[in-house]
């Protein structure tokens, strides 16, 4: 399964079509707040695709949770921006989360920074701000080992994550 990550699309529906395009194999896409209305210009471009997406702090009059849990290929996945743990002053607070909810994978946005790290087997991630640079991530789940592999893009300072 192929899981495009997006997140603080801030206005730029132009880029955010492009990695839409782009990755067109993958299976859902997964919206980390800020940028809802974005979020419906694609969705209405691309009617064939699964979403999961939650409201950001720049996300007013919209009806998305500020936290989404799914689960996919067996492993749960937990949603959020991020602005009501305080990830622009560390991760402590969304990992305790993540740990207490159980989390395998933990998505987030609102720093507009990359970041990607495994902390006791969870996936912590955050794909960067799409609005500003372009940034957006893919993981993909192999259905049949459990696998996580995510990618950062444009570039990415770490490679690919595999756990």
């Amino acid at each position: 399964m192929k899981i495009l990550v997006i997140s603080d699309s801030h206005g730029d529906t132009a880029s955010f079509d492009s990695a839409v395009r782009r990755h067109r194999s993958a299976d859902v896409i997964v919206f980390c707040g800020d940028g809802h209305r974005d979020l419906q210009t694609i969705r209405a471009a691309h009617r064939n695709k699964a979403y999961i997406a939650v409201a950001g702090n720049c996300d007013w009059y919209c009806d998305l949770p500020l936290v989404q849990q799914s689960e996919l290929c067996s492993k749960k996945i937990i949603v959020t921006h991020g602005h009501m743990f305080g990830v622009k002053n560390g991760y402590s607070r969304i990992t305790n989360f993540g740990h207490q909810n159980n989390a395998d994978i933990l998505l987030f946005g609102h720093t507009h920074k990359q970041f990607c790290t495994v902390d006791g087997g969870m996936l912590l991630l955050n794909p960067g701000a799409m609005g500003y640079g372009g940034r957006y991530s893919i993981i993909e789940i192999n259905e049949k080992t459990g696998k996580i592999k995510a990618t950062e893009y444009p570039d990415s300072d770490f490679g690919p994550i595999i756990i």
